[in-house]
């Protein structure tokens, strides 16, 4: 079994773990009412659009997301929180480091030795779901779910929908697809794009992603046979007869949209697997970006 395989099949596990520090942490995570922004990389980037949309959808205050490099130098925030399982990754370090002494900054890490330690105010540490692939997989779910369940959006339901997405198995046909597209709608549009991403790189296939609505304007035109259309969460009325006009796949997301991310977790490391590719050796890519001269 590849690293990364291994990784994602202990989530369930290690979102239990996310959820009890998010209770006995809180005072390091966002204040309702704060306004905050969540930076990230890659992944990361991903889990922070998620995060905020949860946060700010469930009332706790207005909350933006950024990727690291683009932060909106100027723009005020009571408190940014910056995910980084490696802690090492630049874009990241030099933004806290811009940002020390005149914004609040919360990092949640997976590595405990690493300079996000003393970059960052306040640090979380999940070492629980540290990994050893490349890619991302326990790390950016449960990071998430420490989030989420800040925010009270957390429950049993969710892990229990988690060990049904690692226990039903795949459609056989969705391996031979050449083409894979994830929507989203709210919180659910960071889902779909990590799921894209956990494609691509894992597997090198033609992998997008949209918020759902934006799919009749323009996406759709090349969907057809051989190509698999998989929503997270509830999709708009009607949008999968159209898929399945084209002649395309359409996969309907029934369990919690996170649950749906282990899903298509699972189905990068199937494809990759099928394609006689190594899972845990993504071509052009390290654990972590860590520029020089920067």
């Amino acid at each position: 079994m590849s690293h990364v395989a291994e990784e994602l099949a202990s989530q369930p596990d290690c979102w239990n773990r996310a959820a009890d520090l998010a209770a006995s942490r809180a005072e390091l995570l966002p204040a309702k009412g704060e306004r905050v922004a969540f930076v990230g990389c890659g992944t990361s980037l991903y889990m922070s659009q998620a995060a905020a949309a949860l946060r700010e959808g469930a009332g706790h205050g207005e909350s933006d997301a950024f990727a690291a490099s683009e932060f909106p130098d100027g723009r005020a925030y009571d408190r940014v929180v910056a995910l980084t399982r490696s802690g090492t990754t630049t874009e990241v370090l030099e933004l806290l480091g811009r940002l020390r002494g005149k914004t609040r900054t919360t990092a949640v890490t997976a590595d405990p030795a690493t300079p996000v330690m003393t970059a960052a105010d306040d640090v979380l540490v999940l070492d629980f779901a540290d990994e050893r692939s490349v890619v991302q997989t326990r790390f950016a779910t449960s990071a998430l779910t420490l989030l989420r369940a800040h925010t009270g959006l957390h429950s049993d339901a969710v892990v229990d929908d988690a060990h049904d997405a690692l226990s039903e198995p795949l459609p056989e046909w969705l391996t031979e697809c050449k083409q894979f597209t994830f929507l989203g709608r709210g919180w659910t549009v960071g889902l779909a794009s990590e799921a894209a991403l956990k494609v691509r790189e894992t597997s090198s296939s033609w992998a997008e992603s949209y918020p759902a609505m934006e799919y009749r304007h323009g996406p759709i035109s090349v969907t057809s046979r051989g190509t698999a259309t998989w929503m997270l969460g509830d999709a708009p009325a009607g949008l999968a007869d159209e898929v399945h006009s084209t002649g395309g796949m359409w996969v309907a997301g029934g369990l919690d949209p996170l649950a749906e991310l282990v899903r298509a977790q699972r189905l990068a490391v199937a494809v990759a697997e099928a394609r006689g590719l190594d899972p845990d050796r993504p071509r052009h890519l390290t654990r972590s970006v860590i520029l020089t001269g920067a």
